[in-house]
Formats: structure tokens, C-alpha cells, sequence
């Protein structure tokens, strides 16, 4: 099996806060990259940075400019 990766990502990892009246509304930041293995089964995910709170949510990465806020 191999677990060589593309040489894009295919996917963002954020780590989202939510904030607000009952948490209603959240702020996304990027912290990293994830890369498809070749054979299509497994990803490498490469963060820039961890976490100490809220969550890590990964995302396709699609054509349109990403925003970062929600």
C-alpha cells in the first residue's frame, strides 16, 4: 500500500470557534493542508498550526475564493 500524496491538497483543515449568543456564530482559520494519497485511500493532513480550542473541521478546497468567517 502506498501513502504517497499529490503534490496539491485536496482539502483545508480549519479550526472553528464558535462565539456569540449561544454560540450562534463561529470563526473558521486556516491551519493547514490535506493530501489525498495516490491509491485514493488514506489522507496526510499538514498542520501549521494546533489547536487549543473549538474544533478542526476539514473541507474540500473548491474554485471560488474561500472565506474564512462564517
Amino acid at each position: 500500500m502506498t501513502t504517497e500524496t499529490k503534490k496539491t491538497p485536496s482539502h483545508r483543515a480549519y479550526q472553528v470557534r464558535n462565539f456569540g449568543e449561544n454560540n450562534a456564530q463561529s470563526y473558521w482559520t486556516a491551519i493547514g493542508s490535506v493530501f489525498q494519497h495516490k491509491d485514493g485511500n488514506g489522507f496526510d493532513v499538514l498542520l501549521d498550526a494546533l489547536p487549543r480550542d473549538g474544533r478542526v473541521v476539514i473541507r474540500p478546497i473548491t474554485e471560488k475564493k474561500e472565506e474564512t468567517n462564517s
